[in-house]
């Protein structure tokens, strides 16, 4: 079950998975999503609070990935916070991000204000304590075509 955090608004949407990721799941929050980047006409940040997940099939996954492939110009930056290690934390959501290209920052529960002030704010602020799990540089920003000529 995915739901939309109160704080959500202006700049950012947050959203706080439990239990079991499922693709009705994806789509339900999916469509949030899309009413708040319609609404918004700017890049948001996005805050996913991923402390109550217990994991995620594969076709959440892929509807995942396709949702984010599709709004990579429209997502800014992705807070991401959680119980465990970043590194576990980053093995779950890096291919995700990858395909977003955003800048993807982790923070520990007990730093919920901080991931909010990272996601709604428009400029980086050197202050705050960051843990970059994906630097928002894009999957294939190096990659050079082999074949050019198929």
């Amino acid at each position: 079950m995915i739901e939309r955090l109160k704080e959500s608004g202006g700049p950012a949407f947050g959203f706080k998975v439990i239990g079991e990721l499922t693709t009705s799941d994806i789509a339900a929050i999916c469509q949030q999503i899309d009413f708040a980047i319609d609404e918004r006409r700017k890049p948001i940040g996005i805050l996913a609070d991923l402390t109550g997940m217990l994991g995620s099939g594969w076709g959440a996954r892929w509807d995942e990935m396709r949702f984010l492939q599709r709004h990579t110009a429209h997502i800014s930056r992705m807070a991401v916070v959680s119980d465990n290690r970043w590194e576990e934390v980053a093995e779950m959501i890096v291919v995700a991000t990858a395909v977003l290209q955003a800048e993807t920052l982790y923070f520990h529960s007990s730093e919920m204000i901080q991931a909010w002030r990272w996601a709604k704010m428009t400029k980086f602020d050197e202050r705050e304590p960051v843990r970059i799990m994906y630097p928002g540089t894009g999957l294939f920003k190096d990659y050079t075509p082999e074949f050019t000529e198929l």
